[in-house]
């Protein structure tokens, strides 16, 4: 009986988390909105993001690091104000997060995830305090994914490949960044930004800023 009353809870508050209804933010750029969703498998990092939005944390930040085809990073302090050509990807609250890997949860087309420092300094893989990106990506073909999957040892579900074959993504981040959230809107902001020119260090000449909020 014990055992049975243990499964049903387990149930239950996993059935409770894909049910919850997910927080929706605004990330207000001058090229354009974008609305996206935080997961709620993964708590640690929706809760911080919604308590630095809550604090207008990123508001004045840029999109600071840029590559075309892969994706945009930003939410770096240190590039409020910022002077032009300097590199920028250093800053944060002064925390870091623990690492949050959902197997159903991968690089697809307009994710948000977690920028980190690399394996070398941070074996655990433990995600900053603030910094994320919004995944471009490219299309793979399926043949091309399942070669990738084979040589990395990663096992795709249908439902990746598919994705993967039709808007694309970066499925070799999978399983080493924690993605956290999804644009539901505005994905062509995106597009437009990775678009922009760029410095030796993948900063747009002209700065890309941002603001932030919950709208519901």
């Amino acid at each position: 009986m014990k055992f049975l009353l243990s499964v049903f809870v387990g149930l239950f508050l996993s059935l409770s988390v894909f049910s919850q209804e997910r927080t929706t933010i605004l990330i207000s750029t001058s090229f354009g909105d974008m609305i996206l969703e935080l997961y709620n498998e993964t708590p640690q990092h929706r809760d911080n993001f919604i308590k630095l939005v809550k604090k207008r944390f990123y508001d004045g930040t840029l999109f600071h690091r840029v590559i075309p085809n892969f994706m945009i990073q930003g939410g770096d302090p240190d590039s409020k104000g910022a002077v032009p050509n300097i590199q920028l990807g250093n800053g944060g609250p002064g925390y870091t997060i623990p690492a949050e890997f959902v197997d159903n949860l991968y690089h697809k087309k307009g994710v948000l995830a977690a920028a980190r420092l690399g394996d070398a300094v941070n074996p655990k893989k433990e995600s900053s305090g603030s910094q994320f990106y919004l995944v471009q990506g490219q299309v793979f073909t399926e043949e091309k994914l399942l070669s990738f999957g084979i040589r990395s040892g990663k096992k795709y579900t249908e439902e990746q490949i598919k994705s993967y074959a039709t808007i694309g993504g970066t499925p070799h981040l999978d399983g080493a960044y924690t993605v956290f959230g999804e644009v539901v809107k505005g994905l062509e902001v995106i597009e437009l930004i990775t678009n922009q020119k760029r410095d030796k260090n993948n900063r747009p000449l002209k700065d890309v800023e941002m603001s932030i909020r919950i709208i519901k």
